[in-house]
């Protein structure tokens, strides 16, 4: 019997844990610790645990696949190559669209963005952070010049003072959660706002239960308290920042008032006092968020809001401080780190300018497309729906936008109005069905290559086992592609790792990283600019990313969501994980003993609300809103804000996007997930 142990990076959230594949005769059979690893230092969650569970699942992708009078019937990588190929060079530049992954490695992102820009020389590329973290990279570039999480997991376990807001993170990341406890432990408060009692807020100090979308309203308030209080840090305002009496100005108005934010939160004023204080006196208080805080009309504001109050209270670049905006999925960092958006090349580089262009052609050895900021995924959606013949050829590496996009019916509408499109996955996804061609993909465990986390660690893939059937790596994908359409010179690569040193090249936050360099379980968090550079855990030490060093305050008044209760629609509905599942479900689906934990979706309802509605735990409801409806059991608790209501996403069933609202942040372009209004009905008995 063959036996070994190859340890590797976790497929699922972004924390960035280290385990142990199992394989046996070249094939993986399970997962151990990695006690090495210094993420997780061997423990895991149940996601992480059962990891390894859909990797040879019977149903994986083995062979091409083209679709011929309706249906899809197996073909040799030659001859879907060549009806690619084909097919891309009838279309010019903006007719085609790309959207990369935040599941699959640096690697392939990075090819990807350059494939869309060199081969296609289309603008057009963009990947799912633009459905969750969009508004972290805009607001808090903004803030800081820099728009990634501040410190390093370890941090918070150091923190005096944690506000948690917009994030499970217990379910979301327990990882992370661990680091929470360990900060509990050592004596910090922890301060847990959202509109559920979930088991993240049932280990806080204090729990402000307030509505989905009050967010600004929340922190315009603590700030207000603590400047009528005294506890700001003046010499960090006066030495590090700019702008600030502008805000001074939004939060000190009446509106702001403890008594009046408790009318627009549901929170009592006597907790939001309390919580301020807390906050604003630790010395050392640091802010955990999700896409609670981001996926809202007003994500850029919420991010802004939590800069403003880590810039008021000087709660940045010290251990135990900072903004830990966690992201959701395991490469959704480093898919924005790799240019795979629609403004920017590799490393934040905007398209716009020309000298960035230059660089990227240079490097390239071609020309590449206009320099202009492309069609992001929520607009690309809008426009294959709306403006049907605009954009005509779409290329989705690893995204299942039949599952992860708001208003379901709108995206369905969208992509059958595509002319030729092909899906790039290991398994036949809701999305890859609507697709002309579908190529097999190699998963985590089948390749080499980088991921990168939460908190900006580079760290390394490792092959454990062989792709099933002709399946192949997607870097591979792209590298045969281009050479059939005549760009074998720009995509020369043998290997991941040799993708990787072209990354550093011409990506300056990773200019000092290499395989060997990542070889330890430690890695590195960039930015790390040169070989000898350690790396960068903690981001603003001394000064901030912007030319001048300085934070920019940004005075926020807080607004409503795009929709709002009314008499038709008298709830608020929001979405979010649960523990067992992941995103669109296509892995943990698959995973027997996380499916058999959480095997279909619910909707949450207040006690209260479902009293009056005359609806009991378990029963079978309609949920409606102005985008459509759905049936769904219901699960009657006291853990809800009367007036909210909940589900989960990741059931194609009962799924939660049908119902959500596709209003757009007005600058990061995110959708309103996390608030819309809704009704429950009883289902009448036929």
């Amino acid at each position: 019997m063959d036996f070994k142990y190859v340890p590797t990076t976790c497929p699922y959230c972004g924390t960035g844990c280290g385990f142990n594949l199992v394989v046996v005769d070249k094939k993986v059979v399970g997962v151990q610790p990695w006690q090495r690893n210094p993420v997780n230092e061997g423990k895991l969650c149940p996601k992480g645990n059962y990891a390894h569970e859909f990797v040879n699942s019977p149903d994986r992708l083995t062979k091409p696949l083209i679709k011929k009078d309706g249906k899809f019937v197996e073909a040799s990588w030659d001859e879907a190559y060549k009806l690619i190929a084909e097919n891309f060079k009838k279309y010019q530049g903006e007719q085609s669209a790309c959207l990369a992954s935040a599941r699959v490695s640096n690697e392939e992102n990075y090819l990807m963005q350059k494939f869309a820009r060199a081969v296609l020389k289309t603008p057009n590329i963009d990947h799912c952070a633009r459905l969750c973290h969009a508004s972290t990279v805009v607001g808090l570039a903004g803030a800081f010049g820099s728009g990634a999480m501040t410190q390093s997991i370890a941090d918070i376990a150091q923190s005096k003072c944690l506000l948690v807001i917009g994030t499970n993170t217990f379910e979301q990341h327990p990882l992370i959660g661990r680091r929470i406890m360990q900060a509990k432990a050592n004596g910090a408060k922890v301060i847990y706002a959202d509109p559920r009692l979930t088991p993240t807020g049932r280990i806080a100090d204090l729990f402000l239960q307030f509505y989905s979308g009050t967010d600004v309203a929340l922190l315009n308030c603590f700030m207000q308290l603590i400047l009528k209080n005294g506890w700001e840090n003046k010499e960090f305002i006066k030495n590090r920042t700019k702008d600030f009496e502008k805000v001074k100005e939004v939060v000190m108005k009446d509106t702001y008032s403890p008594e009046n934010v408790s009318k627009i939160t549901g929170v009592p004023a006597k907790d939001i006092i309390t919580a301020a204080e807390w906050f604003g006196k630790s010395g050392q208080s640091a802010v955990l968020y999700s896409m609670g805080i981001t996926q809202h009309t007003t994500g850029v504001d919420n991010v802004k809001s939590i800069a403003n109050l880590q810039m008021l209270t000087g709660n940045l670049g010290r251990p135990g401080t900072g903004i830990c905006a966690l992201r959701g999925q395991n490469n959704v960092q480093g898919a924005c780190d790799m240019g795979a958006l629609a403004n920017v090349y590799s490393g934040y580089q905007s398209v716009i300018v020309p000298e960035m262009k230059k660089k990227m052609e240079d490097a390239w050895g071609c020309q590449i497309a206009e320099g202009k900021v492309g069609l992001t995924v929520t607009k690309l959606i809008n426009t294959l729906a709306d403006e049907p013949g605009k954009v005509k050829c779409l290329y989705i590496m690893g995204e299942n936008p039949m599952l992860s996009d708001p208003d379901l019916h709108h995206v369905e509408k969208g992509l059958k109005n595509v002319e030729f499109m092909v899906v790039q996955d290991i398994f036949l996804t809701e999305t890859a069905q609507f697709a002309n061609v579908v190529l097999p993909a190699a998963c985590f465990a089948e390749k080499d290559g980088t991921q990168t986390s939460t908190e900006r660690r580079v760290q390394r893939w490792r092959k454990a086992q062989d792709p099933p059937g002709e399946a192949k790596a997607d870097w591979q994908i792209f590298c045969e592609l281009a050479k059939v359409m005549g760009f074998e010179k720009q995509f020369p690569y043998k290997s991941a790792e040799d993708v990787f040193n072209e990354i550093a090249k011409v990506t300056p936050s990773y200019g000092g990283m290499s395989y060997a360099r990542l070889e330890k379980p430690e890695a590195l968090c960039w930015p790390c600019p040169t070989p000898d550079h350690p790396g960068t855990p903690i981001l603003h030490k001394e000064k901030f990313t912007h030319p001048d060093g300085l934070g920019i305050f940004t005075p926020i008044e807080w607004k409503p969501p795009a929709e709002v209760p009314d008499k038709e629609y008298p709830l608020i509905m929001t979405t979010g994980r649960c523990i067992w599942q992941w995103h669109t479900g296509t892995m943990t689906r698959r995973s027997e003993n996380l499916e058999r934990e959480e095997p279909t979706g619910w909707v949450e309802i207040n006690t209260e609300d479902a009293k009056e509605l005359g609806v009991s735990d378990k029963e079978m409801v309609k949920a409606v809103t102005r985008r459509g409806e759905i049936k769904i059991g219901a699960r009657v608790t006291k853990n809800i804000k009367k007036g909210v209501v909940f589900m989960p996403f990741h059931y194609a069933e009962c799924a939660a996007n049908v119902l959500t609202n596709n209003a757009l942040d007005p600058v990061a372009a995110i959708p309103e997930f996390k608030a819309c209004a809704v009704r429950i009905e009883k289902i009448k008995e036929a």
